[in-house]
């Protein structure tokens, strides 16, 4: 039976660096010890492991988007910015890539850059609903309350089940006027089991929606 099945992850990175003692040289087996690193919470030793496959092999676009998430997951959004950058300009189709830097420029403030990312990504996956989801977030920060509008009613067609985006779009709609709509959606987006709408719709700032028919 793998290691795998049986959660022994520090046994899986220990077969690993077995593996390299004997082939120092297989990009695909650092990669492999750095999923493995960074699913046990080592995101440091994993950005090695990509550092080292990518010394061997620096074409391999994956490799870059592992490295970047773990970079970002550290904190540290420039450097990863840059591991995507490199992840497209090898594979210019990685969806993935494209929506994490997105993220990545989102978190640095450049919500236009964020915007030109998701819109991508979405071009590659039309049914990435965390794409649309975050490409609504970004044109409400930049006032387009219409156009994010627009991305949570998309997020919702591809999964009805999803909570945020109904709270989202009742901000934006709420942002707009539309004091109806915004109800409507706040009051679903508690129905899915959204707390926080839930507390807020019983609060006294939540009356008026509370009261409205």
């Amino acid at each position: 039976m793998p290691r795998d099945s049986l959660g022994d992850i520090k046994g899986e990175i220990a077969d690993y660096s077995q593996a390299i003692a004997i082939n120092p040289q297989d990009a695909d087996v650092y990669i492999s010890r750095g999923i493995a690193k960074y699913n046990l919470g080592d995101k440091q030793g994993a950005i090695s492991d990509y550092t080292q496959a990518i010394a061997i092999n620096p074409q391999y676009a994956e490799v870059y988007y592992y490295r970047g998430n773990a970079k970002y997951n550290l904190g540290d959004k420039q450097g990863a910015l840059a591991d995507f950058n490199q992840a497209i300009a090898i594979n210019p189709q990685d969806a993935d890539a494209y929506y994490n830097r997105g993220n990545a420029k989102s978190d640095l403030g450049d919500k236009q850059g964020a915007i030109t990312d998701y819109t991508q990504a979405i071009a590659i996956n039309p049914q990435d609903a965390e794409a649309y989801y975050n490409l609504g977030n970004a044109k409400s920060d930049l006032g387009d309350k219409q156009g994010a509008i627009a991305d949570y009613t998309q997020v919702i067609a591809i999964n009805p089940q999803y909570t945020d985006a109904y709270n989202n779009r009742g901000l934006a709609k709420y942002d707009l006027g539309d004091r109806q709509g915004a109800c409507a959606d706040y009051k679903k987006s508690v129905s899915l089991g959204n707390q926080a709408a839930a507390q807020w719709l019983q609060s006294d700032g939540g009356a008026w929606c509370r009261n409205m028919p």
